[in-house]
Formats: C-alpha cells, structure tokens, sequence
C-alpha cells in the first residue's frame, strides 16, 4: 500500500501518509509539523479526537516531538507515560496522550524541518514498536520530495524574479508596486504551504515634497536612488526590496523569523541613518497563524504611528529617525 502513495509534491504525499499510517497503525491524532525557532505549528492532520487545527501554532519545548529530537524519548513509546521526558513534557498536562510516535523530516541532510508524528489517548501494544522501519522509511521519502521541492521552489522564485526585471522602477532600481504586488503574492502561497513566517517593513521617505519643491526634482530624484541603493545593501539573498510609488518603499524577508525581523529592522534603520536618509520605518509579521495582507497593514500602520510620533515632537530635527514600537514586546498567540 505504500507503494502507492503519491509522490508529486510534499503536500499531497504529506496527506496520503498520514491516511495510510492511520489505517495501519491506528492513533488518534497523526500530524505533519513545522519547527521554526521556539514556534511548533501543525501543517497538516489527520485527526479523530483530538481536535487539533491545521495552521495551529504551539511551543516546541512543550512537544513530545522536542524530546524525541533531543534524543530525550524514543520514537516510538507504545507506553509514553513510562518515559520521563515524555511525561513531563508540557503537551501532556493539555492533552490526553497515552502512546506517541515521532520521526523527523528533514529539508537536506541535516536541516530539520519538522516532524511526522502521532499520539493515542491511551497506551498501545508494544508491539507497534516493530511497525518502527516503515514509519522511518515513510519519513525519509517526505524529507526526500520535501527536499527537492523546496530547492524546485528556490529556481522558481529565482525565475519570477528574473522576469520581472520588466517591472523594475527606473529611478530607484528596485521592484515597482506590480513586481511587489505578484512576488508576495507568490511568497504568500510559499508561506501557506511550508510554514514559512516573513516579515513585511514599510519606509516612508521624511520631507521628499519639502526637497522636491525647495532643491529641486533632480535633488528628489537622487535621494530615490540613494534610498534604492541604500535598502539593497541591508537584504539578504533572497529579500527583496520595491519602491510602492512616490516616497514609499518597502522590504519582504522571506523564510524570516522573529528573532530574524529584529535584526533586519536594525539593520535597516542604521543603514538609513548612515546615508543620512530621513525617513520612518513600520514592521509586521507574517505569522503561520496569520497572511501577508495582515503583515502588510500592520507594517503600514506602524509606519505612520511612528510617522505621527515626528511629528508632534518638540526636536529641532523632527524628521530624525526613530526606534519604531517593537512589534515582538507583546507577542500572541495565534489560532
């Protein structure tokens, strides 16, 4: 039968072995995670009881699953509660778990990814540990197409953006708003499919109308360049950079984390400030819980709040940049 399982992308095979190990193994609750930094988010289920969401995001450390990678717990417990990582582990204070099954997925050799795991509101036979070399081959043919999937995806965003050359902007030399428009649409589907978190920041240039009217349009003109050039020297490879129209730019770091965001906000402030380019600065965060049209808003409401704050400052310079409000002080959850 699992000869039988569809191998032309990750998500469809993902499907058809959670359905096959079902009904072979029983368990209530069979689940294709994604592991990114301290957030633990379910990709896809196959689910009896449990309840549990796809696109749900929990704590890694709290997961059996962070055990059994650490070498903590085995990979398969027909018995979890006779393994002390196992039941002491977070999870279980919130979910019935008798028995658990755990193999990784790994994107490459040694790039972890997430997890093909399983748990049972009560114990099982121990003999389902013997089923233990079909559930490893299961998980290395996910890894496998995983794997080239993803390095499929990587010459496909490479191939979109070699296209759009044709929607450059000519003054700033970096994407126009119907390049942005098409490339985080994509980078959105990318996000829905594999997990992927991105960060989305907003730039607003300070005073451009005051130095269009006051130095003239070609002093206009160079301050855009200088802002295109500028921006490009903070991404990294696979970021991207466009200017929306007029005074407003905008940045997409793709596969991005939290921890990641900080950085790159840094980053991007202290280049600005460098080139001595007066603008101010919004972030959001496409969350696994969330979308990029939300990231989006929050990044230009971010942008004007902080816009606003100059405003209303007493500072001679009032177009001087300014630390934008973190939006990782007080971090929710997502259902």
């Amino acid at each position: 039968m699992a000869a039988m399982i569809p191998t032309e992308n990750f998500e469809t095979a993902s499907k058809a072995v959670l359905k096959f190990l079902h009904q072979r193994l029983g368990f209530d609750l069979w689940m294709i995670t994604r592991m990114i930094g301290d957030d633990w988010i379910i990709l896809q289920t196959e689910d009896q009881s449990y309840g549990v969401q796809e696109k749900t995001v929990l704590n890694w450390a709290d997961s059996f699953c962070s055990q059994m990678i650490l070498g903590n717990g085995p990979n398969i417990a027909a018995n979890s509660k006779t393994i002390p990582a196992y039941a002491n582990a977070p999870i279980g204070k919130t979910l019935q778990i008798g028995a658990y099954i755990g193999l990784p997925l790994m994107n490459g050799q040694d790039d972890l990814f997430g997890t093909l795991c399983a748990i049972h509101p009560a114990s099982m036979p121990e003999s389902i540990q013997d089923e233990l070399p079909m559930v490893e081959l299961l998980s290395q043919l996910l890894s496998s197409i995983l794997t080239l999937e993803l390095k499929a995806e990587e010459h496909v965003r490479e191939l979109q953006r070699i296209k759009s050359d044709a929607l450059t902007d000519s003054l700033s030399g970096l994407y126009n708003r119907r390049g942005w428009d098409g490339i985080v649409s994509a980078e959105e589907n990318r996000c829905t499919r594999y997990g992927h978190s991105a960060c989305i920041i907003m730039i607003d240039l300070d005073g451009l109308k005051v130095i269009n009217d006051s130095r003239g349009h070609a002093a206009g003109d160079e301050l855009i360049r200088l802002t295109g050039q500028t921006l490009l020297s903070v991404l990294r490879e696979h970021d991207i950079a466009a200017r929306l129209g007029g005074d407003e730019f905008a940045i997409l770091a793709v596969e991005c984390s939290h921890m990641q965001s900080k950085v790159l906000i840094e980053r991007v402030e202290s280049a600005l400030q460098q080139a001595s380019i007066k603008a101010s600065v919004g972030v959001g965060i496409r969350s696994p819980g969330s979308n990029m049209a939300a990231a989006l808003d929050a990044a230009d409401k971010n942008m004007y709040i902080n816009k606003n704050k100059k405003q209303k400052s007493d500072e001679p310079d009032s177009h001087a940049v300014i630390p934008i409000r973190s939006p990782f002080a007080n971090r929710r959850s997502f259902e």
